[in-house]
């Protein structure tokens, strides 16, 4: 009797056992359940704050070079006037005699839009002056492409004889020797002054 009384007490504590296990192994169902739905609600919320954070980031870059663009050009003129009121007596000391500058002269030839800082003119004589606040190899490979097309582009100086030149506060990876060597004169300019540091027996180029 007593045997029968142990294996029915056995009986029920494996039942016990066996319901406190699916018991427990629902609890951890619905806890990795609940791990699995909060891990997809804070993945969801990290995209959408990593997409106001782009967006944000994308607004203060727009408005950074609004105001860069703003700042260059401003400066850019500035350095304008700089250089063009130094150009008759430096050009001078070069032999060529300057009667009168115009800045910033646009048009148009068969859809192709251009854009000259600086003309400095003597009748038979024209240089073009393009003007940057940091000259770079790049800026002088394409102006002369510019210098290249000028006839083209501003017939009315067909026959004269046109020089170029490169005026600038700094200069970056050899761009001053560089704008020389491609028969430019290279215009330095200073604190309130521009000068012309070509070598002395320098020879500019015609276009």
């Amino acid at each position: 009797m007593n045997v029968e009384v142990e294996i029915q007490d056995l009986k029920q504590m494996m039942a016990d056992l066996l319901r406190s296990q699916i018991e427990t192994d629902r609890r951890f169902k619905e806890t990795d359940r609940r791990f699995k739905e909060t891990d997809r609600l804070l993945t969801e919320k990290f995209k959408e704050t990593a997409q106001q954070f782009k967006e944000t980031d994308r607004k203060l870059d727009k408005r950074f070079n609004e105001l860069y663009g703003m700042f260059s050009s401003q400066w850019g003129r500035l350095v304008e006037s700089l250089v063009e009121g130094d150009l008759v007596p430096i050009l001078r000391e070069r032999g060529i005699e300057i009667e009168q500058t115009s800045r910033r002269v646009k048009g148009s030839h068969k859809g192709q839009n251009y854009e000259f800082d600086i003309l400095a003119l003597n009748g038979p004589e024209v240089v073009v002056v393009e003007v940057k606040t940091t000259l770079k190899p790049k800026h002088v490979r394409r102006f002369v492409d510019k210098m290249g097309s000028f006839k083209t582009w501003v017939k009315r100086y067909a026959p004269n004889t046109v020089y170029g030149a490169m005026a600038f506060l700094q200069a970056d990876a050899g761009a001053e020797q560089m704008a020389e060597n491609q028969g430019l004169f290279v215009i330095r300019a200073t604190g309130d002054s521009a000068a012309i540091v070509n070598q002395a027996d320098f020879v500019p180029r015609a276009f």
